[in-house]
């Protein structure tokens, strides 16, 4: 089954509160992404804050997006 982002929130300490499209709600630590790439720039927290959903994942200001598939597999359920 794939699996979309309908929801996103950004929590305290770069972690994304996400609803998918089954109505799950899962909590997703970007902590660890942080490091790498154009994900650097989202260490400056109105940066990270600008998450939005785009289609079926989510993207910030600065064109980044994270693939939903990462995004489901790699969150915890709440």
């Amino acid at each position: 089954m794939y699996f979309a982002v309908t929801n996103v929130i950004p929590l305290l300490n770069y972690q994304l509160h996400l609803t998918f499209n089954n109505g799950e709600e899962k909590i997703f630590d970007m902590k660890p992404h942080l490091t790498k790439g154009i994900f650097q720039e989202l260490k400056d927290t109105n940066l990270f804050n600008t998450v939005k959903v785009c289609f079926d994942t989510v993207e910030w200001a600065i064109d980044a997006d994270i693939d939903p598939e990462t995004l489901y597999n790699g969150s915890i359920k709440i």
